[in-house]
């Protein structure tokens, strides 16, 4: 007859081989598991290592790119824009950006007529009722202000009415200047002599709630400044072709595209020679959108 302490040692038996079944084979797992891991994470570093020199030869690419856009810009501008007259305007531009640019026109053969330097003010929507009744009052005897109606159109009428059309004068520009700048929406300073052409010179794309009305102000403003004078380019710098960039605004809209030259980096020196080329075009009669975003249509720079 099998005892009590017979079933008790049998049960105890059927467990422990259980027990050790269950730990061999969790041990099993977790060797395959340890193994996938080490294997996913020396794929991954090797991943890392891939990107890392990829990124490392891009950043080499583009040093060599700008050194060799310092050593030929000066011949590739040189004459191209002989016995023109330049004003600069600028909204948000980066210092650096505005003085390159302006040594590049000098070496085109041109003359900088000087600078008109926007606020913030000049194209924050909050304030454009204010800036669009200044111009009227502002705008000199005899001079008509475009049929449009949007402060960016109106403010490029009244700048390019006193900087650019055949019958400005310094009088009439220094009346103009002196009150934009009491308003706020110039910055004091001395008033360019008059032009033919315009380089208008922005950063990146705007920020905030109205970042796109204000990006549009800026935008027209530059489509005015053309069509009232011999030709206009708006520039900035990476991020302004995005959807809150002026530069983005312009390309958007055909009307102003057509005729309106556009640069979308004027950050880097092969931008800044664009610009410079890209006003050459416009004197020609012809516009084009150039850059590294995927809207500049024409390529990385104009073809003079």
């Amino acid at each position: 007859m099998i005892s009590l302490r017979y079933h008790a040692l049998s049960l105890a038996a059927v467990f422990l081989a259980l027990a050790l079944g269950v730990v061999l084979g969790a041990s099993g797992v977790s060797d395959r598991l340890l193994s996938a891991i080490t294997t996913e994470r020396d794929d991954l570093g090797g991943r890392v290592q891939q990107l890392t020199s990829e990124r490392d030869g891009l950043a080499a690419a583009q040093r060599s790119s700008e050194e060799f856009a310092q050593r030929v810009g000066p011949n590739t501008v040189r004459g191209v824009l002989q016995g023109q007259n330049v004003v600069i305007v600028t909204s948000g531009a980066d210092v650096g950006d505005r003085d390159a640019v302006a040594a590049l026109l000098r070496q085109a053969g041109a003359s900088v007529a000087g600078e008109v330097a926007l606020t913030p003010a000049a194209v924050d929507p909050a304030r454009a009722d204010q800036f669009r009744e200044l111009v009227a009052r502002l705008l000199p005897p005899g001079a008509q202000l475009p049929a449009a109606s949007d402060t960016g159109s109106l403010a490029g009428g009244l700048l390019a009415g006193v900087l650019l059309a055949p019958n400005a004068t310094p009088d009439r520009a220094q009346a103009v200047f002196s009150g934009l700048a009491a308003a706020g929406f110039v910055r004091p300073g001395d008033v360019p002599a008059r032009a033919n052409l315009a380089l208008v010179l922005t950063g990146g794309a705007l920020t905030g709630v109205d970042a796109a009305d204000g990006a549009a102000v800026l935008a027209r403003m530059a489509a005015e400044i053309d069509r009232s004078s011999a030709g206009a380019v708006l520039a900035g710098r990476s991020g302004s072709a995005d959807a809150t960039g002026a530069v983005g605004v312009a390309r958007a809209d055909p009307t102003i595209s057509s005729a309106l030259s556009t640069v979308d980096d004027v950050h880097s020196r092969a931008g800044q020679i664009s610009a410079v080329l890209a006003l050459r075009e416009q004197a020609d009669g012809r516009a084009g959108r150039y850059g590294t975003d995927v809207t500049a249509a024409d390529g990385s720079a104009p073809g003079v």
